[in-house]
This record gives structure tokens, sequence and C-alpha cells, in this order.
């Protein structure tokens, strides 16, 4: 029996994910994917397609998990506004702790594959416009809930905001102290602080 069986789709997915966020696509052979998923090539390939087909499943996978810890710390606060400064605070605490890359993944693969495989970087592409879009909602909803002041663009603010979390992954990989990080995303955050409404 093939050593994969006792591992079902989405065990390996999470095995791929971790290899590719931290190797990226380039960085990461068969052999390597073969034993971080502890199944044989064939396996691999009848189950994914290809090692194009399981990174591009696995990156779905990452930005699926990304969009659920979104929009469960906007579920867990009475205030979007609060529940968006807390993700951002979070993103930075969580870069500073043991992952297999501090930074994103979605822009990783965008970065190395613009040039190499168009195709994943359309699909890393997709996904941050989708991110964009569901910050963009979030905005608009605290806007209509009278949170945000009359003139906030919700579009461009939420194009903001998403600088500053690919820039709060990316100052991670400088290797800078726990509470630099901390005060960082503080300070991201606390651009919301100038376009909530005063009660």
């Amino acid at each position: 029996m093939a050593r994969h069986a006792r591992y079902d789709r989405k065990t390996a997915l999470q095995k791929a994910i971790a290899l590719f966020w931290e190797r990226g696509y380039h960085g990461s052979s068969m052999k390597q994917i073969e034993q971080a998923l502890d199944m044989r090539p064939g396996s691999i390939y009848a189950t994914f397609g290809s090692k194009d087909g399981l990174f591009s499943e696995a990156l779905a996978a990452y930005a699926d998990q990304g969009s659920r810890e979104l929009y469960g710390f906007l579920q867990r606060y009475p205030s979007i506004v609060d529940g968006l400064q807390a993700y951002l605070r979070a993103i930075a605490r969580a870069s500073s702790t043991a992952q297999p890359s501090r930074a994103c993944m979605i822009v990783k693969t965008l970065l190395e594959s613009s040039n190499t495989h168009p195709a994943l970087a359309e699909q890393a592409n997709h996904i941050l416009a989708s991110i964009q879009r569901a910050i963009c909602d979030a905005l608009e909803q605290a806007k209509a809930q009278g949170e945000l002041v009359e003139a906030t663009d919700c579009q461009r603010l939420a194009r903001l905001l998403q600088a500053q979390i690919v820039a709060l992954r990316s100052m991670a990989e400088r290797d800078l102290a726990p509470d630099e990080l901390s005060d960082l995303g503080d300070d991201v955050a606390g651009i919301l602080d100038a376009y909530r409404t005063r009660h």
C-alpha cells in the first residue's frame, strides 16, 4: 500500500504549505516534496496532477486560512474597526514567532513567479485582490454603522491597509525584536484611528 494512504488530502496540503511557504516554488525540489508529504512521486501526480497543481492548491488553502483568520477577528469584536485593528496587531505578533516563513506566502509567490510562472503569479494577484475586497467590504460596513467618518474612501483605505500588511510581514524578515514588531503593529493599527468617528 502506498505510504500516502495514511494521510488525507487536507493533511498533505498542510505539509505542502509548510514546505512551499518556507522554501518557495523554485526552492522546493520534487524530492523534498515527496519527503514532506510522505508520498511517492506517482501518488503526488495522481492526486495533484503536477508540482504546479500542488503548489496552486496549497496557495489557495493558505489564502483560505488567512481569510478565516480575518473573519474570525471581525466576528470576535463588536466593533469592526476594533476587529481590524486587532487583526493588524496579531499579524505583527505572529511575524515574530516561529513559522515556516515570516513573509507572506502569497506575496513571496507573486515576487518569485512573475517572470517564471505567470499562472501562479496571476493566482497570487487574484488572491491579494480578494483580500483587499474583503477589507474594503469590512470598512464599508463599518462606515455604514457609523464607525468611520462619512468621507472615508474605503477602497483607498483598504489598499493602504493591505500595503501595510505586506510591509509588516516583510519587515519581520529583518529579524526585528518582538517588541519592535509589536510597536509597528500598533502604528499600523493606528492608521484607522484617523478615520474613526468621534462620539
